[in-house]
């Protein structure tokens, strides 16, 4: 009896230690017994051990549920055998990935288009909700409205999705900027939001978007991408990894979800999104960005076809190595001008800032052609320079608005301790290579495009004479003096001259007056600690005009939270820190 004990151990220490080898060979011998007909996949050749392996269940099968284990009877205690001992072996080898092959033994080719990446990716929970049902419903109404905004994120969805993928987030973050902006990097929203991902100008600045004359960071795709996925990875970890509650609060704020999950604490309630009392429009952002992830990952469902778009980006960044004139760039390139900038929507001027960023977007066939002739380019004629005579009666302020520069690259160019210049001095000035009027996507244009457009406006030219003010024109023709200054590119201080034409942009006949400039009107909710100087300073009105178009709702000296005031905003200036 003992002799036998004393054998048997003797055997099994052979087994577990007699090498590599003998386990395989031993490993093949057990696959083959137990499967001598059927092909082993590499999932199939695993030992069993004494825990049960688990089964890999096709998407179509559902798992056994606890109740039905229970119901099949008590589960047998395994006996180690030599098998079991093999495995437990075997298991304390560097595991082999598992490698899914085809009928054909290659593997899987990456999906065909870019909706096959995303749908492979797709993380967020898909609850049964009326809200998702209803945002649902509506993008089923209104297929015009998807295939518009699909076509805008042509050139941004993939790029947008390759920088989610190697952050490992959901991929349904890659469609956040439809319900943002609607992929319009030029949105504008009531709440001085700007670009697709929607940033107002304190959290932009928050996370290093610059926003200056010449620039703002918010409507560049690149930088406002990875400062929205740096915000949202912020607030994934701050609300102990739930992304649904994440996202209510870059819609409303980290404050405003903490304070909803504080007060269903006190009282007992559950804290995710679902059963939060959250704002009107953080209720319905959640669950339209679900529903359009539901929508895209089963668009034949609903009767509905998706624009094919290549999974590859669209574009290629390239780094400029300095400040470049926007029309060159384009040349260099081989691309028209307009596709550049709406590649570039950040920049407000004729040219990149001096400052940077210093990269442009540029389609992906384009980007190898224009970084060989960039490199051939001489630095010095990145942008053209002329020698100005100053006269009488010019300021660095004037100048600087005529060509479209700032007064600070004019001091720092020409050495300038101050403003002061004097009438036949000269001046070196950055000029655009082309006519301004053909950077039609400059800040500048972009609001005369608007003025011509949906407001009915007319253009009344207005010759100056002698004793005349700008603030006496900009009341006799019912405007603002900054707003008139601006049509016409000149400071409110700069002095008028006799015979000097001004433009007026003035409403037609039956239109409002005070409509006569680029106004959006918008209707705004007052917040706690909220003053009318605070919000006149806010939107850049003036507290007179928020009085006068509020005359019947301002009871009293002070504003309550949830009032609603309505305002005409200058979407121009909002963006614009002149």
């Amino acid at each position: 009896m003992r002799t036998g004990i004393i054998a048997e151990r003797w055997r099994r220490r052979r087994i577990l230690g007699g090498g590599l080898a003998g386990a395989w060979f031993l490993g093949c011998i057990a696959g083959c017994v137990t499967d001598p007909v059927r092909t082993p996949s590499l999932a199939a050749t695993t030992v069993p051990t004494s825990r049960p392996v688990p089964r890999r269940v096709p998407e179509q099968e559902p798992a056994p549920s606890p109740l039905r284990r229970a119901e099949a009877g008590p589960v047998p205690i395994p006996v180690a055998t030599e098998a079991d001992l093999l495995a437990q072996a075997l298991a304390t080898l560097p595991r082999l990935p598992d490698v899914e092959l085809s009928a054909t033994g290659a593997q899987p080719s990456p999906p065909a288009d870019l909706w096959g990446r995303l749908r492979g990716r797709f993380a967020l929970p898909q609850p049964e909700s009326r809200r998702i049902d209803q945002e649902l419903e509506w993008f089923v109404r209104h297929p015009d409205y998807l295939q518009r905004v699909f076509e805008r994120a042509r050139p941004w969805l993939a790029w947008i999705e390759r920088q989610i993928e190697a952050r490992g987030m959901p991929a349904e973050i890659a469609l956040l900027p439809v319900v943002e902006s609607g992929f319009n990097p030029y949105a504008y929203s009531h709440g001085r939001a700007s670009g697709l991902w929607q940033f107002i100008p304190g959290t932009g600045r928050r996370f290093g978007l610059i926003q200056d004359w010449w620039y703002d960071g918010r409507r560049d795709v690149i930088a406002s991408t990875r400062a929205a996925l740096d915000y949202l990875q912020s607030l994934h970890e701050e609300f102990s990894g739930d992304w649904l509650l994440a996202l209510a609060a870059y819609n409303s704020g980290e404050g405003t979800v903490h304070q909803a999950v504080r007060r269903n604490r006190r009282r007992g309630r559950p804290t995710d999104f679902w059963h939060l009392r959250l704002p009107r429009e953080t209720r319905s952002y959640v669950p339209r960005l679900l529903a359009l992830a539901r929508l895209v990952r089963t668009p034949e469902r609903y009767g509905l076809t998706l624009p094919r778009l290549d999974p590859r980006p669209a574009i290629a960044i390239v780094d400029t190595q300095g400040q470049i004139d926007l029309a060159l760039a384009a040349e260099l390139a081989g691309i028209d001008l307009e596709t550049l900038q709406r590649l570039n929507p950040a920049f407000n001027r004729w040219a990149t800032r001096p400052g940077g960023p210093h990269r442009l977007v540029v389609p992906r066939e384009a980007a190898a052609r224009f970084r060989t002739r960039l490199a051939a380019l001489d630095p010095g004629e990145r942008v053209q320079w002329i020698r100005h005579r100053v006269r009488r009666g010019e300021t660095l302020i004037t100048i600087a608005r005529r060509h479209e520069t700032t007064v600070a690259l004019l001091r720092r160019v020409n050495h300038l301790r101050g403003d002061h210049i004097r009438a036949g001095s000269h001046l070196l000035i950055p000029r655009a290579r082309r006519a301004l009027s053909e950077y039609t996507l400059r800040l500048v244009a972009r609001a005369q495009a608007r003025l011509r457009r949906a407001r009915n406006l007319r253009k009344v030219v207005y010759r100056v004479r002698s004793g005349d003010t700008l603030w006496e024109i900009a009341r006799r023709h019912g405007t603002g003096v900054r707003q008139l200054a601006r049509w016409n590119g000149m400071a409110p201080a700069d002095p008028l001259r006799p015979g000097q034409q001004l433009v007026i942009w003035r409403g037609a006949r039956g239109t409002n007056p005070r409509l006569g400039r680029t106004l959006q009107r918008i209707v705004y909710t007052v917040r706690r600690g909220d003053s009318l100087a605070r919000i006149a300073s806010r939107f850049r009105v003036r507290i007179a005009d928020l009085k006068r178009w509020n005359r019947g709702r301002l009871q009293g000296r002070y504003l309550h939270p949830g009032q609603r005031l309505t305002l005409y905003v200058d979407v121009t200036r909002q963006s614009d820190s002149t």
